[in-house]
């Protein structure tokens, strides 16, 4: 898929006329894979379809997106499937995973639109994202 949407511009958090997503005035990008994400995703919120790993979190931390959402793949053995939420923290940046059991993996429209946030790290606890809720929902609320 790789969709992008169009910035929207303006701080709040609302749909877009072209149903893009903002999260403090960010565009909103799109990605099934994050090897994808490119210099447009600076600043910008990533919703990806892929897994939260070291491997996934190399690539966003190079793209130095506001904030990345990744699947969280079952969190996998030793915490694999989400250990770049520390990397990504470690850099400054905000990250969180979708429960695999409410998206599919590899769909960045479903983790989008379907998934619920597991895990984030403290950066994106500050912007407000709370474990146990809809993603979309989060990123679509006015900001306070």
């Amino acid at each position: 898929m790789n969709a992008k949407a169009a910035p929207t511009g303006g701080p709040s958090a609302k749909a877009a006329p072209t149903g893009g997503l903002v999260l403090s005035g960010a565009p909103l990008v799109l990605l099934d894979s994050i090897a994808a994400v490119g210099a447009d995703a600076r600043g910008a919120v990533v919703v990806s379809g892929s897994h939260g790993g070291a491997s996934a979190a190399r690539y966003a931390i190079a793209a130095r997106p506001l904030l990345t959402a990744f699947n969280d793949a079952g969190v996998g053995k030793d915490g694999a499937g989400i250990v770049g939420l520390a990397m990504m923290q470690g850099e400054g940046l905000a990250a969180l995973a979708v429960a695999h059991t409410s998206a599919r993996i590899g769909d960045a429209r479903s983790t989008l639109e379907d998934g619920i946030i597991a895990h984030a790290n403290a950066a994106a606890l500050a912007l407000g994202a709370q474990p146990g809720r809809p993603l979309r929902e989060w990123l679509a609320q006015e900001p306070r």
